[in-house]
């Protein structure tokens, strides 16, 4: 074998071994590797308490209660189920009713979700795709601006 060849063969093997390796790697996150959980995804997936995920769904209708302080409780729907979710903490200035929001935090045992951030949905006429998506496949209906691949243009 010439010298060429060798350099082949092992360029070749490195090649295959990290193919080998990023596959491996994807199989084990593929099931973690997921923007947000919605409280139906929650469900049927049985999603331990303590596991940190990200929650996305909607603010469900006259469920926000502020307490004392930053405290605040809310729901957080896929309009099939709804999660009970309380922060303490200063909420963004978007958040409110019947809007997206996503909750980072964990599952307590008792089925609520407690959050130690909120993200709230940043324009009137967006939705990133992946929650238009999910939501759309539950039969939520969206505004105009909230479908995935649709283009929408801001007038000044």
């Amino acid at each position: 074998m010439t010298r060429k060849q060798k350099r082949g063969w092992l360029i070749g093997g490195g090649v295959a071994v990290l193919a080998a390796a990023a596959m491996l790697v994807m199989v084990a996150l593929r099931d973690s590797v997921v923007f947000f959980h919605t409280p139906s995804d929650i469900a049927e997936k049985g999603v331990p308490a303590g596991q940190r995920i990200r929650l996305g769904g909607l603010v469900g209708q006259g469920s926000v209660v502020r307490g004392e302080g930053t405290h605040i409780t809310f729901n957080v729907t896929d309009t099939l189920k709804d999660i009970r979710v309380t922060y303490d903490g200063v909420l963004p200035d978007l958040f409110r009713e019947g809007q997206g929001v996503i909750a980072e935090g964990m599952l307590t045992s008792n089925g609520e979700f407690t959050a130690d951030s909120v993200l709230a949905k940043h324009d009137a006429t967006y939705m990133p795709p992946e929650v238009a998506k999910s939501l759309e496949a539950r039969g939520v209906k969206l505004g105009s601006g909230a479908h995935p691949g649709e283009e929408t243009t801001k007038q000044e």
